[in-house]
């Protein structure tokens, strides 16, 4: 049995499963019984995983009724990003709290950050 190494890892798992499902879907709605199914999960924890991220700032938009759903409005590639050594390393923790191999996008994720981190810096990485 795997021990997560936090208890916020499967919540962060699955919100992110349900970002990458909605923007998957290219702003076509998806309802909350549908991401219930995909993710295995009750409606309910959708709608407040949903209402957790929209709170968050994450663009969720929701319609109600018939056609309705959930979608997100994002870019399927990002242009560069700038940030400061403060705001990678503040990533780098997030990342680290939750475990950096909870999934693949974490572990790319994690490793362009503290190559950007680290680049250039001879210690690095320890021997």
């Amino acid at each position: 049995m795997v021990v997560s190494p936090h208890p916020l890892v499967p919540r962060v798992e699955r919100q992110h499963q349900l970002i990458e499902e909605l923007r998957a879907r290219d702003r076509r709605p998806l309802t909350a019984d549908s991401l219930a199914g995909r993710l295995g999960v009750s409606v309910r924890t959708i709608e407040r995983d949903v209402a957790d991220l929209q709170n968050a700032g994450i663009p969720i938009a929701t319609r109600r009724g018939p056609g309705g759903g959930y979608t997100i409005v994002a870019r399927s590639r990002l242009p560069p990003v700038a940030l400061d050594a403060a705001e990678a390393s503040a990533l780098v923790v997030s990342l680290a709290a939750i475990g950096p191999r909870a999934s693949a996008s974490a572990r790319t994720a994690m490793a362009k950050l503290l190559d950007a981190l680290t680049e250039g810096n001879p210690g690095w990485p320890p021997s």
